[in-house]
């Protein structure tokens, strides 16, 4: 993952923000003594355009590893254009004990690294394996750390290191074990990325014209809640008191307060009314009030989805600010209209950060009324239905900016200037005006002086980062948002977030971010993984390229039969390790699941990345050291099935990854 420099602030924001652009000639200070009390994650690395031969523009960011894949014509941050690039990586490599390691590194292009000031290994290689080096002895501690790396001329730019010792085979260097002093210049970095970020985030670019949203990054194409219909949807005076000013509604809005004066809130009701006439099915008939049982048992689901990753307890005393409440449930949504929201949340809003659970009606129409039960009590209140009402709040949607984010069929009036247009002494304007007058037409999005400031430092620059799309920036970015590290690595059964990307393969992520697979790969658990439809291609992309790996499955050559053969004989019970006792194959069930359960074995070879699963099978508490799966081989490679390849440990691996490949159609191992 890329790392954070930031804390988190105030407006539900964490800045991650990484990146700096400097002239050729600005120099970063990288640390090359012992680690600073003050050492941070991850890795400090300078980017530097490369182009006939002469360094053009810098760029700074913290990487978590040594993990870098830029796709061919693709820039390798957004503040380089695509090219041939250098990247170095500083900091410190920590050893728990004094002793010898050896390096290798997947790459395209040229590396040379230095532990401890002194060059121990340059390699060059084009899309294979690299090394391994020589054996590097590292103190106890920290040791001063530098890895350059030169890109290919043209083709896709990767590398990725790995390091192994006595104790363990190739591996990716421990997340742990690596770590960057703190130094101005990333605070500087910060800055221009919080931005750049808040500049996306606060849908700046739907009013300041800028890149075409289909040629830049994805989020210049992200929408609104959809107006039509919305009257069937909403209550009126929730709309009102939202419009009038959102941030006193949720604290992490990140709608503007566009109405001001003396007439805000006759102007925000008028909107609202409008917006209340716009119907778009019959509501719903009246429920039948809810029991206790069935309050409980919205209760247990909203335990069961870990609904607490992203929102307050309903009922409770707890308000988080950065969770969003539910107290403001039955004032917002129209009678009976929740539950349906609950089951389709992204139906009118195709970037919504609620995921779709795949509720059941039942499931939706409990979890509902659980929430419902818990909420304030809405105001009676009618919305006017005057027509000089409705022409009027229909006129200030048209002409107060609400269509530049939200779509309706009819024109919008509202017209600013182009972000061209934006010079950078004029971002001290309008909605970066330090104080706002109370007769002010711009939108207030109650920024903060740090907010403000990384935003003049973003239009500083030539902006040119708007139409450049780096997808592990994008996966960062919207993991932190859509708040996936509250339930990875959290909850049991779910996997540590960071790994994500270097265990699954692209393509199945995207499928099951999306919600596509008819099947959980862990049945036993109660939880489940929700569709985040519109983010899924995109996360899947950006946390397989983080961890220097393509964006899509290198295709392998075919099947090799009489391999698998061997590999049904190694799972099975007859001769070979008995996976099958806690792993499922197809439709046989697991056989004798003492403490865990295993992942039916079908799904293996579409699902894992095979460096991982080689790494997995050859010693799984190398990965998890909390894994039930035992550990078969030993440190020099051999297997207790000397039947087999003649214990060759690799080799058997192999044969059950042949095997696995099958997926469903994978012939069922012996059992006795």
């Amino acid at each position: 993952m890329r790392k954070r420099l930031c804390q988190p602030h105030q407006n539900g924001l964490r800045t991650a923000l990484f990146l700096s652009v400097a002239v050729a000639s600005g120099a970063f200070n990288l640390p090359t003594a012992h680690a600073a009390d003050k050492s941070e994650p991850g890795l400090a690395v300078r980017f530097t355009a490369l182009g006939d031969g002469q360094a053009k523009a810098v760029d700074t960011t913290v990487l978590a590893n040594v993990w870098l894949y830029v796709s061919a014509g693709k820039p390798p941050t957004p503040f380089l254009p695509a090219g041939k690039f250098s990247a170095e990586w500083t900091g410190f490599i920590s050893s728990e004990i004094r002793d010898n390691y050896t390096f290798q590194a997947e790459l395209t292009g040229n590396l040379k690294l230095e532990i401890n000031d002194a060059v121990v290994w340059e390699a060059s290689a084009k899309g294979t394996n690299a090394g391994p080096s020589k054996p590097v002895r590292l103190n106890k501690g920290a040791n001063a750390f530098r890895l350059h790396y030169t890109s290919p001329a043209e083709g896709d730019a990767f590398v990725r290191l790995l390091w192994s010792s006595r104790e363990f085979g190739p591996e990716p260097v421990a997340l742990s074990a690596l770590t960057h002093d703190t130094v101005p210049e990333l605070q500087k970095a910060s800055q221009l990325r919080l931005g750049r970020e808040l500049f996306v985030e606060f849908r700046c670019a739907k009013c300041h014209a800028g890149p075409a949203p289909d040629a830049g990054i994805p989020e210049l194409t992200v929408d609104a809640p959809a107006f039509e219909g919305l009257g069937s949807r909403r209550n009126y005076h929730w709309m009102a008191r939202w419009i009038a000013d959102p941030k006193s509604m949720r604290s992490t809005a990140r709608m503007p307060k566009l109405l001001h004066g003396p007439k805000a809130e006759e102007d925000a009701e008028a909107i609202a009314a409008f917006l209340v006439s716009l119907k778009a099915d019959p509501a719903p008939k009246d429920a039948k009030e809810a029991g206790a049982e069935q309050i409980e048992a919205g209760r247990k689901l909203f335990e069961t989805l870990h609904c607490i990753a992203c929102h307050n307890t309903p009922g409770t005393t707890e308000n988080d600010p950065q969770k969003v409440s539910f107290n403001h449930v039955r004032e917002k949504f129209a009678p009976g209209r929740l539950a349906a929201f609950l089951q389709k949340p992204d139906q009118h809003y195709a970037w919504i950060r609620m995921p779709n659970f795949k509720l059941t009606a039942d499931e939706a129409a409990r979890l509902a009324v659980f929430l419902e039960s818990a909420a304030d009590k809405p105001e009676d209140v009618s919305a006017p239905a005057a027509v000089a009402v409705l022409e009027r709040g229909k006129k200030l949607t048209q002409t107060t900016g609400c269509l530049n984010c939200h779509t309706l069929k009819i024109e919008s009036q509202f017209k600013t200037k182009s972000l061209a247009d934006l010079t950078p002494d004029k971002w001290r304007q309008g909605c970066l005006a330090e104080n706002a007058d109370g007769q002010a037409k711009a939108p207030q999005f109650n920024l903060t002086s740090t907010e403000r400031e990384a935003l003049r430092a973003f239009a500083a620059t030539d902006r040119a980062s708007l139409a450049r799309h780096v997808p592990a920036e994008f996966a960062e970015r919207q993991a932190r948002s859509l708040r996936c590290a509250e339930c990875h690595g959290k909850f049991e059964g779910f996997p540590s977030f960071d790994a994500l990307g270097g265990k699954l393969k692209p393509e199945w992520m995207k499928a099951f971010i999306g919600g596509e697979p008819t099947y959980k790969p862990r049945p036993w658990i109660e939880a489940r993984m929700p569709a985040f439809s519109k983010y899924a291609e995109g996360l899947a992309i950006g946390l397989t390229e983080e961890q220097g790996l393509p964006p899509r499955t290198s295709a392998e050559p075919p099947i090799d039969m009489e391999t698998a053969k061997i590999g049904r004989k190694l799972v099975s019970a007859n001769g070979g390790f008995f996976c099958v006792s806690c792993h499922a194959v197809g439709s046989m069930a697991a056989m004798q699941v003492f403490e865990s359960n295993g992942i039916n074995l079908a799904y293996t070879g579409a699902r894992l990345q095979k460096e991982h699963y080689h790494r997995w099978v050859r010693n799984p508490l190398r990965i998890d050291p909390a894994s039930k799966m035992p550990v078969y081989f030993d440190a020099e490679g051999r297997s207790p099935l000397t039947d087999y390849f003649n214990g060759d440990a690799e080799k058997q691996i192999e044969a059950i990854w042949q095997y696995i490949r099958l997926g469903d159609k994978m012939p069922p191992p012996e059992t006795q």
